[in-house]
């Protein structure tokens, strides 16, 4: 996906914070320092780095009636984000965002993300039954460049300057289409396996091969297996039959007018 364009001021701070935070934050580990410790220093991230106003916008857990999580993050009277924080010396999994997942899902709170100040992990909650979540993205304070564009995009997608252009819910999108399910899918999809055929023969006189044939070895020897089998490449299957779906129906409506 193409970086998102970053205000100047905004990728100053990016940089002015990585700056300043990495050292910190590399030492903490090492540090032991306890989760309330912690939380005060992503506190301080999210309005040194993120933009956040510490005494506004950054709510923490003894001020949000009934509810499990360590912060929450709410302009303008709503909340966007819930924020699971374990201590930096804590190897974060996914049982850690239980509460806050069901903190969410009866608020309607779509992200949450889960941070030990050195790891930052992003997921979106799927309001379904069961209640599920993902994860989006994540990345390591300490191995990010602020050289990158590509880890200055992931900063910037939890900025504050970042809410009104729901840059984050695009980029969830995208990650749903552009992954390996996905290509692997349309791979196999007959006009894929034809145009694979008509270049065979174009390019090699004389050889003869079915499109069977040539969707076999994609399977069996080229793609590798967990893109066939399994929960994420039936969703795949389930996403490209959606979408050609909707493209025949624009077509036919076209085709009408």
């Amino acid at each position: 996906m193409a970086a998102t364009k970053i205000p100047k001021k905004v990728q100053d701070r990016l940089v002015a914070g990585l700056k300043r935070y990495q050292p910190i934050v590399g030492k903490l580990r090492e540090r032991d320092i306890s989760e309330a410790d912690t939380v005060t220093v992503i506190k301080d991230m999210l309005t040194d780095i993120f933009g956040y106003d510490k005494y506004t916008e950054l709510t923490s857990e003894q001020q949000i009636r009934g509810t499990f999580c360590d912060l929450a993050i709410k302009v303008e009277g709503k909340i966007y984000y819930l924020a699971e924080v374990k201590s930096a010396g804590t190897n974060l999994n996914d049982n850690h965002l239980r509460q806050a997942v069901n903190y969410g899902a009866h608020q309607g709170i779509e992200w949450v993300f889960l941070s030990n100040a050195i790891e930052w992990k992003v997921y979106r909650i799927k309001f379904g039954q069961p209640i599920d979540y993902e994860e989006v993205f994540s990345f390591d304070v300490t191995k990010l460049s602020s050289r990158s564009g590509d880890d200055l995009n992931k900063l910037f997608m939890l900025c504050r300057e970042s809410i009104s252009s729901d840059s984050l819910t695009e980029y969830h999108r995208h990650a749903q289409i552009v992954n390996r399910f996905i290509v692997a899918e349309i791979l196999q999809s007959e006009t894929m396996v034809a145009t694979l055929r008509r270049e065979l023969r174009k390019l090699f006189d004389g050889v003869r091969a079915t499109e069977d044939d040539l969707r076999t070895i994609l399977v069996t020897d080229v793609m590798k297996r967990d893109t066939i089998d399994g929960d994420p490449p039936k969703a795949a299957k389930a996403a490209v039959k959606k979408a050609v779906a909707a493209l025949a129906r624009k077509a036919a409506k076209n085709a009408a007018g």
